[in-house]
């Protein structure tokens, strides 16, 4: 058995590679090691593989199927399960930001048990951690609900002993062994991979494992076969049929080679258990996590030391610079961005879309790259007759007439085109032929000939005419046989042709005339049958092979995958939100162009999977940006090509439901399947759509765009605040004699503000800024912080200076009414300048907040007047403010909006972003 040398994972993947890297690279050996053996197998006659396997046509005895189960395990693949609830519960707390609020509240905690911070801290951080935990543990559970709990059973033939004669026997999948000979019939689903010993009119359904929309036809290579041609894809093989696939029409049995993990299917499963890589939501939220926490690292220390140096208390300056640290820490983040994702989850359940992983939200709306398949996606998944074509090329009612009586009368079980065919002619002519014709004879498919006849008689008409009069002309008593089959082969039994009704001579002129009709429709992406007759006038009982000859040729059937009425409106839609759509398919390049072009496409050169396997990383980066349309394409391709479109820049979402896609669904940064996806798809999937549609998914695109915005507007909005804030912190810390705020205060006004900004997930987004992909820019919230943030601080200090000359609040005597002051100032600048930055417009004019957000603005406020002036104040070191100090706090929030606008302004023009 001729066998290739293998590329090792080491060699894929030399060592100091990414974890990711060297996975693809497990995966890449695994399939190519399983693919290799297999196709050896295939390349060996089936007695070959019998004695390989140490197994006979009547099967095992029960005995040697038991010691094999022992052996090999069950016939079960690797399956990622959700871990277990208390895991999934501790994996929801794990966050940067999480861990910092832990420390600070353990530090506060350290220095004052009855720190109300510390309550505040932990209620924080619990929310945040159990309102994701609840999310994705509901998703989860509604994704398992999705596979159907069914036991699937297969018929393998048994021997209760080595004498004995085998008996078929119903045995469950998984307890099907290497060496067991299993017999198939139509409907069945393949139970492991098995090497085809006989097989009659077998038709199998390979679209799960290489995307093809058609059933493909398959043969035994019996007894006389000498061997196929050698091919390393087991999937092109002739006499296999793997695990995954399922029986179309016909018979056959199979002896399985491989069972499990070790199965061309369970080579791919088995690598895609374990840590998902990183995609862009986890990267981006990393880096502003780290990116806010540098800030904190840096300001918390400088404002130690200089309250400590200035005010000589060094207890009340570190009490201070936790203070300072909780107020320069975002502390809502977590429970912000949880709530975020949690709503956006909530509102794409409503549009049938299940969230497995809540990230995938944002993955979703940043996604700027899809590569989809093309079957159920851009097709309508189901195969129809597109068109009936005489000789020339033209439409012509005779052939679908003759067509329709082929596909009528057959025995067997009809295939996808010839039920087409029926579908396209319509109940009522069934009547009309039933009644004019009765079946004779037929000489049924087989791989060998790609073609089947049907012999009919003519009834004597009862009267009138009907719609079949092109058939019913002739002699009464004549039998004519109609056959429909692949081209080459029907076209090479064929001596005449219909010519506008005429019988003509088929020369070699008019042979090569028609047989560019029919290689035509095939570069058009169409599935092309001919259609040939014969009349014979000594009618018999029987009818044989031999009697396929001196054809009459009629004309052709085309069949597809018709597009979805929808799918280019659906295209065009995903384009004006900035998404490049890729095409990446199993199916031929020819039916992937067609179907392309007809949806408004623009194919270009179509990339062939085995063309990619020569490209290193660098070359294979390139052309997939420069490819729309990718065919052929096998299940390690399709995970390159995703990984080789993320290593150019790109946020890549792949929709896809079969086997082959498993691994690029994996690797993908949003992983979106169907709910009647085969588990595998469903497993390695964040996304399930319950409809197949690209209308649902520019909703949910619109949906993860929206969450994403309302979660960098509260970064940005509260990230530039508290650094505004810190920075007044530091002028006052080095001017002052006393403390601007006491910490308790500092903890309040973060706390009144954090509160109102719980409305966020529920405001709107302008429909600008849903237009475009938007990401994670670390950078660019640095810049807006030390942009924005300082303006607030402006403000500040003119408060300080009001407090200090207007008010007299100078001295450590007046100090209460200085930190109330600007207590008040702040908080209400705080919550103001959230409609400032929550648009790039002009707030309240040309855009305005949603309902939650300005209820709670107002809540938010009259908080912060009221404080000062409730119970508790004296509590919290708040006095009551003077009647004059109002004017002035008008005109301070005034200035501060105003300014605000005109840097917004500046900024939009200078860096060309805002949000």
């Amino acid at each position: 058995m001729t066998m290739l040398t293998p590329r090792t994972p080491a060699k894929l993947a030399p060592p100091g590679r990414s974890r990711r890297e060297r996975r693809a690279a497990e995966l890449e050996s695994r399939t190519r090691l399983v693919g290799e053996r297999l196709a050896g197998l295939s390349a060996a006659p089936g007695v070959r593989a019998l004695q390989c396997l140490d197994a006979s046509l009547g099967g095992l005895t029960r005995a040697e199927a038991a010691l094999r189960l022992e052996r090999h395990g069950p016939n079960a693949v690797a399956q990622e399960r959700a871990p277990r609830w208390y895991v999934q519960l501790a994996k929801a707390f794990r966050n940067p930001f999480i861990a910092v609020l832990v420390l600070l509240a353990a530090v506060m905690y350290w220095q004052d048990p009855a720190d109300p911070g510390v309550v505040i801290l932990s209620v924080m951080v619990g929310i945040s951690g159990l309102l994701r935990f609840w999310q994705e543990f509901r998703s989860g559970r509604a994704a398992d609900a999705l596979a159907q709990l069914v036991t699937t059973t297969c018929a393998v033939r048994r021997r209760a002993g080595s004498g004995s004669l085998p008996t078929t026997v119903e045995v469950p999948m998984d307890q099907v062994v290497p060496g067991d000979v299993v017999e198939l019939a139509a409907g069945d689903l393949i139970p492991a991979d098995l090497r085809l010993l006989t097989a009659k009119d077998l038709m199998i359904s390979q679209a799960a494992l290489s995307g093809e929309s058609l059933p493909v036809a398959k043969a035994d290579t019996r007894v006389r076969d000498l061997g196929q041609q050698f091919t390393t894809d087991p999937v092109e093989a002739d006499n296999l049929a793997l695990m995954g696939t399922s029986v179309t029409s016909g018979t056959a049995t199979g002896v399985v080679v491989a069972t499990g993990s070790d199965t061309w299917f369970g080579s791919m499963a088995g690598s895609l258990v374990g840590e998902r890589p990183q995609t862009n939501f986890d990267t981006g939220v990393r880096r502003v996590s780290f990116l806010l926490i540098r800030f904190m690292l840096v300001m918390v220390p400088v404002v130690f030391m200089i309250n400590g140096l200035t005010k000589g208390d060094w207890d009340e300056a570190f009490l201070f610079g936790i203070a300072v640290a909780v107020g320069l820490t975002p502390e809502m983040l977590p429970m912000v961005v949880s709530a975020n994702l949690a709503r956006g989850a909530v509102a794409m359940a409503r549009r049938k879309v299940v969230v497995k992983r809540l990230g995938a939200i944002q993955n979703l709306g940043a996604m700027d790259v899809l590569c989809t398949d093309k079957t159920g996606t851009l097709t309508e998944d189901r195969i129809v007759l597109d068109r009936y074509l005489d000789v020339h090329g033209n439409e012509d009612g005779e052939v679908l007439e003759y067509g329709y009586l082929n596909a009528h009368f057959q025995t067997g079980l009809r295939n996808l085109l010839d039920r087409a065919v029926i579908d396209r002619v319509g109940e009522a002519e069934e009547v009309v032929v039933d009644t004019r014709f009765s079946m004779v004879d037929e000489i049924p498919f087989d791989f060998a000939r790609r073609r089947m006849s049907v012999v009919l008689a003519r009834n004597p008409l009862v009267g009138g005419s009907g719609d079949a009069e092109h058939v019913e002309q002739g002699e009464q008593g004549e039998h004519v046989m109609i056959t429909k089959g692949a081209v080459e082969e029907v076209l090479a039994l064929c001596t005449h042709m219909t010519d506008r009704g005429e019988r003509v001579e088929l020369t070699e002129q008019l042979r090569w005339h028609v047989t560019r009709i029919a290689e035509d429709n095939n570069r058009r992406g169409l599935r092309v049958l001919a259609v040939a007759t014969r009349t014979f006038t000594d009618p018999r009982d029987t009818y044989g092979v031999a009697d396929e000859d001196r054809l009459t040729l009629v004309g052709f059937l085309a069949f597809l995958d018709p597009p979805k009425a929808d799918a280019a409106r659906a295209l065009e839609a995903l384009a004006d939100k900035g998404i490049t759509v890729k095409v990446v398919t199993g199916d031929n390049e020819l039916v992937a162009a067609r179907v392309c072009a007809d949806v408004g496409i623009d194919v270009g050169t179509v990339v062939l999977g085995p063309a990619t396997d020569a490209l290193d990383d660098a070359e294979l980066r390139a052309l997939a940006a420069r490819t729309t349309v990718f065919a052929k394409v096998n299940p390690v391709q399709k995970a390159r090509i995703v990984r080789a479109l993320q290593a150019d820049g790109h946020t890549v979402g792949f929709l896809g439901d079969g086997i082959n896609d498993a691994a690029a669904l994996r690797d993908a940064d949003v992983g979106i399947s169907v709910d009647t996806a085969v588990d595998i798809a469903k497993e390695s999937a964040d996304i399930i759509l319950l409809e197949k549609d690209l209308t649902v998914l520019e909703q949910g695109v619109l949906q993860g765009r929206t969450t994403f915005g309302n979660t960098i507007k509260y970064i940005k909005m509260t990230a530039s605040s508290n650094f505004g804030n810190v920075f007044s912190v530091l002028v006052a810390s080095a001017f002052i004699p006393f403390q601007p705020m006491l910490a308790i205060m500092l903890l309040v006004q973060n706390l009144v503000y954090d509160i109102a900004q719980l409305a966020t997930p529920w405001d709107r987004m302008d429909e600008e800024y849903l237009r475009k992909p938007r990401n994670w820019d670390a950078k660019g919230i640095g810049r807006f912080m030390v942009t924005i943030g300082p303006i607030s601080s402006i403000f500040d200090i003119a408060m300080f200076l009001i407090m200090w000359h207007v008010f007299a609040a100078d001295s450590a005597a007046n100090q209460s009414l200085f930190q109330s002051g600007w207590f008040v100032e702040g908080l209400l600048s705080q919550t103001l300048i959230v409609h400032m930055i929550r648009t790039r417009k002009i707030p309240f004019v040309q855009s305005r907040a949603s309902w939650p957000v300005m209820v709670m603005t107002v809540l938010a406020v009259l908080t912060g007047l009221w404080l000062p002036f409730s119970p508790l104040a004296s509590s919290l070191g708040f006095v009551a403010l003077p009647a004059g100090y109002f004017p002035w706090l008008i005109g301070v929030l005034l200035a501060y909006c105003t300014l605000t606008q005109l840097v917004k302004t500046w900024y939009i023009r200078r860096f060309g972003t805002w949000l």
